[in-house]
């Protein structure tokens, strides 16, 4: 069978470098001085392993909360002589000066910094240890680092190891002495967030060899300096750069450019237009360029041919059929030509091979792929419009699609502008209508991504799409790899005591189902984690407010599937008074059918374990279960259900029974006139996964009606579901304990008459069986 789309297995090479940091201290390392880690002294580890291991590490550090994180993981690259590395890629704030610092002796080629707020100008100093071998460099939005740290209290900070941490970066404490003197051998450099504080021309004037240069965000207050690199120059990137003639003319001077971004955020923020004059002198000048971005500009009208012109034909990429009057003049289509945001997007024919706009999913699809890592403000708005298409048309590339917002989601798990639009579009990516075409592994990726958002994000938006999403998925089978991190999850959700009405209706369905069908060390995991206690406080508000609703419905339902042969857990419902819930919402909802089988099947639960049943013998709750017995609500569930909670107390025997009213024998004959008022072809509203707790009662004469009530059960699921039921009674030895019924002086004769049309039907039932396999097998 031919495997779906994105079900590709990881590399050995993966799979051992995350299972090598997963266990450090069992493959790499040993506890050090203060538990501090270290590199054991026979490892010696080459470039493209150390790579690797750094990488995959702050992958894991980012995308998988159960991952641990270790403080002192960069010192063990800190001595070349045991570890190379040599391509490095650090994210986000959680990054200090120390941790560069320790890697400060590696001869790196690359070194990829982006969004790491919390370097200061003291990782600049760490900066030129690397500068005779750096090739490769980006400080992509690392606000702080041309400023030093200001003097800022111990008390008022987290890190206490070194003074010199302590503090933010003052935006005061300009760093002026830093430059890339010394760095001969950098070829591309990413300074994209500069601060206006420091002078580009100044800092970049040493780097002689620049091949690649991006300034997005960047105001050039001159811009004659660039032309030093015309010769040399292959990529500029000036997103987000006001735009003037001057610079225009400049940038038309670089003749050796293969790649332009000239694009911007929103065409709202723009003063500059684009017209046809600047279009084709940069097409004209730039004869080497094969990748182009205009997005997010003003374009006149004069750029593009007419409405009906631009209508003849099928759509064409020849620069010479062009819709957009510049580009005919181009040798061959451009591989890459950014429209987004831009009315050029809409025309028919574009000459290049990849195109990003909003026309269709295609250049929505590009759009994402392009911004994704340093635009999320792009990416988010692109992600809204895939979003749209997925919910209002239908998403071609589902597999492309998927992937794209999973790996936005990873690489901006802070912003919450891409965590509610992906949120949002996985929902719908994810349904029935596109279920079939993916694999387990992407979904697995998918449920990362979506618990990755909860856990970061309290915020309601974020909450009810991730919630929502969930619910796409196959509970609890698809669930289960992440299994006590979700109910984790959901239970911090449901807290608050004032949570978003529909959130808590999906969070608390995710629950029930959750619990419902796994075994029993799942259900007691849970149950340590709060769950009962949480449910009955749900139950507890819902009372308060005398509002019966589907959370109030929902949170029985669950306690009813956790407490399932769960004796922990029953305890925990006691213990939490359950039992005066229980009350208070029969008195408060008489007529609530589904409400009262819920809570009868969960007391059912707790009726079984044999160490509890002490607390429901009391005056009280044997009057409210023995009055349930004339209960018509949900067919004959209710009544079903509180016959067999008092058929596991009888079962104790005459001697526990300690209380003058209601009388034993008097509640044994209500028993009796309402198992035979049941219809025993009736079908059930239950799920039964053991018939342990049904089939202890068979063999004895203690309480002959717990022993019919048991008896009734059995032939009824039996005769109703035989497919279902006749082989779980087979297996856990039901046939045998029926011929003891059939034994025994003390069985009623209507007993054992349901017995044998027990045994009767079940071998009827196995004889079928057999004579369908041997007409199969001829």
């Amino acid at each position: 069978m031919a495997a779906k789309a994105g079900d590709n297995p990881d590399s050995l090479m993966t799979l051992a470098t995350a299972f090598c940091l997963r266990n450090l201290r069992k493959t790499m390392c040993y506890q050090g001085y203060r538990n501090k880690l270290c590199l054991r002294s026979d490892i010696f580890l080459p470039s493209e392993i150390c790579d690797k291991l750094f990488n995959t590490y702050m992958e894991l550090v980012h995308t998988d909360s159960n991952f641990e994180r270790q403080e002192s993981f960069f010192q063990l690259f800190s001595d070349p002589r045991s570890t190379r590395l040599t391509r490095v890629q650090l994210r986000e704030d959680f990054m200090r000066d120390r941790d560069l610092e320790a890697i400060r002796k590696q001869d790196l080629i690359e070194l990829h910094l982006t969004y790491c707020n919390g370097l200061s100008a003291r990782s600049l100093k760490t900066l030129t240890c690397f500068r005779e071998t750096l090739v490769s460099l980006c400080l992509f939005g690392c606000s702080h680092i041309f400023y030093r740290k200001g003097a800022a209290p111990l008390a008022s900070t987290e890190d206490s190891e070194e003074d010199e941490e302590e503090g933010p970066a003052s935006r005061h404490a300009l760093e002026r002495d830093f430059n890339f003197q010394g760095f001969n051998r950098l070829r591309l450099l990413k300074l994209g967030g500069l601060p206006e504080e420091v002078d580009a021309e100044t800092l970049l004037k040493p780097l002689q060899a620049l091949t690649s240069l991006d300034l997005s965000g960047v105001q050039l207050p001159r811009t004659a300096f660039l032309t030093q690199w015309k010769d040399r120059l292959a990529s500029l990137v000036l997103y987000n750069v006001d735009l003037s003639e001057e610079l225009v003319n400049t940038v038309v001077e670089l003749g050796n450019l293969r790649h332009l971004d000239i694009s911007r955020e929103s065409r709202r923020a723009s003063k500059f237009k684009m017209t046809r004059k600047i279009l084709t002198a940069i097409v004209q000048r730039l004869v080497n360029l094969v990748s182009l971005d205009i997005s997010g500009h003003i374009m006149l009208d004069n750029c593009t041919v007419p409405h009906l012109e631009d209508a003849m034909g099928r759509p064409s990429i020849e620069p010479c059929k062009s819709s957009i009057y510049p580009f005919q003049e181009l040798k061959r289509p451009l591989q890459f030509l950014g429209l987004y945001d831009t009315t050029l997007c809409n025309v028919t024919h574009i000459p290049a091979y990849k195109v990003t706009g909003s026309k269709n999913e295609d250049q929505v699809l590009n759009a994402i792929e392009a911004y994704t890592e340093f635009r999320p403000e792009l990416a988010h708005r692109a992600i809204n419009q895939l979003f749209d298409i997925a919910r209002i048309q239908h998403c071609s590339q589902l597999l492309r699609a998927l992937q794209l917002v999973i790996a936005a989601l990873k690489c901006h798990k802070y912003d919450k502008s891409i965590q509610v639009t992906g949120s949002a579009a996985l929902f719908y990516l994810t349904n029935t209508e596109y279920r079939s075409d993916q694999s387990v592994r992407l979904r697995r990726e998918v449920i990362h991504v979506v618990l990755n958002g909860m856990e970061q994000y309290q915020e309601v938006t974020v909450q009810r799409n991730c919630c929502l999403t969930l619910c796409n998925f196959s509970i609890p089978e698809e669930l289960e790899f992440q299994y006590s991190r979700v109910n984790l999850l959901l239970l911090k959700i449901l807290e608050p005591a004032r949570q978003d009405e529909s959130i808590q209706r999906i969070a608390v369905h995710l629950c029930n189902a959750l619990v419902c069908q796994v075994d029993n060390h799942h259900k007691e995991a849970v149950g340590r984690m709060g769950f009962v206690k949480t449910m009955l406080n749900l139950i507890q508000k819902k009372l308060q407010d005398r509002m019966c609703d589907q959370v109030m419905e929902f949170s029985w339902s669950a306690l009813w599937n956790i407490t399932d042969e769960t004796p922990d857990n029953c305890q925990m419902f006691l213990n939490c008074r359950g039992m005066s819930l229980f009350l208070e919402c029969l008195e408060e909802f008489p007529d609530k059918q589904e409400l009262h089988r819920n809570m009868l099947g969960l007391l059912g639960n707790v009726a079984e374990v044999k160490a509890l049943r002490p607390q429901l013998l009391t005056p009280q709750f044997i009057t409210v279960f023995s009055n349930l017995l004339d209960s018509k609500a949900d067919g004959i569930e209710v009544s079903y259900n509180a016959c067999g909670v008092l058929s596991h107390i009888m079962f104790d025997g005459p001697e526990v029974w300690s209380m003058e009213e209601p009388r034993r024998d008097m509640v044994m004959d209500k028993m009796w006139d309402a198992i035979q008022s049941w219809d025993v072809s009736s079908r059930r509203n239950i799920n039964y996964r053991s018939f342990e707790p049904i089939l202890r009662l068979l063999p004895q004469g203690i309480s002959p009606v717990s022993q019919h009530w048991a008896t009734w059960a059995l032939f009824n699921l039996v005769s109703v579901y035989p497919s279902k039921y006749c082989p779980l009674l087979i297996k856990e030895g039901g046939i045998t304990l029926l011929e003891k019924v059939l034994e025994l002086d003390s069985s009623q004769e209507e007993t054992k008459d349901m017995a044998k049309g027990t045994q009767q039907y079940e071998h009827g039932h196995h004889t079928n069986f057999a004579k369908r396999d041997q007409l199969h097998t001829q």
